[in-house]
């Protein structure tokens, strides 16, 4: 894990951070082909430099082959809100509309108490 990474995610830790799960499932290799495209276009980088972006990564599922997971973490709504209202939606539009794909969607907050001391016991450090 870069430094990088790991001041974000202790950013993420530290405050009231909003997290998306997206899910993008397409067909022949239609959302490794998306993530390529944002990859390679400078979208995905130009998101994790706008004001708010604390994570904005994606994984490839050994299960489903077919289905892309992009972890988008933000401080707050606000920043999710700016975010939609950016030039750089329209481009995610475009492309999800170009690969054919179709999502499902998780929304996590940062609980207000943490971990139960008992749930440490399965978490290797």
């Amino acid at each position: 894990m870069s430094c990088n990474q790991s001041q974000q995610n202790t950013a993420i830790l530290q405050s009231g951070a909003i997290t998306v799960n997206l899910y993008y499932t397409g067909t022949n290799g239609s959302a490794k082909k998306f993530v390529e495209e944002m990859e390679n276009s400078g979208t995905a980088q130009a998101i994790r430099q706008e004001k708010g972006n604390l994570r904005y990564e994606y994984f490839f599922s050994s299960a489903n082959p077919e289905t892309v997971l992009l972890i988008d973490s933000w401080t707050d709504q606000e920043a999710i809100d700016a975010h939609h209202n950016s030039p750089m939606m329209q481009t995610i539009i475009t492309l999800r509309e170009k690969y054919n794909l179709h999502m499902t969607v998780e929304r996590y907050y940062r609980a207000e108490q943490d971990m139960p001391a008992k749930d440490e016991a399965f978490i290797r450090k």
